[in-house]
C-alpha cells in the first residue's frame, strides 16, 4: 500500500524534526500510526502508541469511565496522558508530546450522534485540540479514518513547528480548533 504523496512527505518531516511522542487513540486514528511506520525513522519520533478500543482502555487513560468518550476534554485528558507517559519512556533532552484521538465514526451498530473526532496534543507549549465533524453517511468508515488520521498528523505536524499534510473538508463538514 503506498501513501499519498503529502502525507509521506510529512511523516518524513516530522521524523526529521526533534519532538517525541507518544500516541493514544480510541474509535480512529489507526492509520495515522501506521502512516508514522511505513516511512523510515519513526524509532526516532514514536516512543509508543496505545489503542483504547475497550471502554476499560480509555478509563485507564483518563481515570475514570467517560459519559463521552469523543470531546475536547477526553482528547486533552488523553494527550496529556500521553505526555507524562513520554516523560517516563524519553531518554536525552528531546521535546516531547503527547498526542490523543478519539472518535466515533461510521460502524456497521447502530449509533446515536454525529461522526466526529477530537484530536489533542499536549506539549511544553500547552495543549491544542481540534474538533471535526463529518457529515453522517457521506464517507465510507475508510475514507472518515483516512481524513481522521490526516488531522492527527496534522496536529503532530504544528506541533513540531511544521505544516502537515493536507485535509480535504466536504459539504457538511466542520473543523475547529481549540487552544
Amino acid at each position: 500500500m503506498s501513501l499519498p504523496d503529502d502525507v509521506a512527505r510529512a511523516v518524513a518531516q516530522i521524523h526529521a524534526a526533534p519532538p517525541r511522542l507518544v500516541y493514544a487513540f480510541a474509535g480512529a486514528g489507526s492509520l495515522a500510526l501506521y502512516w508514522l511506520h511505513a516511512v523510515a525513522g519513526s524509532s526516532r519520533t514514536v516512543l509508543e502508541a496505545r489503542d483504547c478500543y475497550a471502554p476499560a482502555a480509555l478509563a485507564e487513560l483518563v481515570a475514570a469511565l467517560p459519559a463521552q468518550a469523543v470531546s475536547p476534554a477526553i482528547a486533552r485528558a488523553m494527550a496529556a496522558w500521553a505526555e507524562a507517559r513520554a516523560r517516563d519512556l524519553a531518554e536525552g533532552g528531546w521535546p516531547l508530546v503527547g498526542v490523543a484521538c478519539t472518535a466515533a465514526i461510521a460502524t456497521d451498530r447502530e449509533r446515536h450522534g454525529a461522526d466526529h473526532a477530537c484530536v489533542a496534543v499536549w506539549g511544553a507549549a500547552g495543549a491544542l485540540s481540534y474538533r471535526l465533524t463529518m457529515a453522517r453517511g457521506a464517507r465510507e468508515r475508510l475514507d472518515q479514518e483516512e481524513l481522521v488520521s490526516r488531522l492527527v498528523l496534522v496536529a503532530v505536524a504544528r506541533a513540531c513547528g511544521l505544516a502537515g499534510p493536507t485535509l480535504a473538508l466536504g459539504p457538511g463538514e466542520e473543523l475547529r480548533e481549540h487552544a
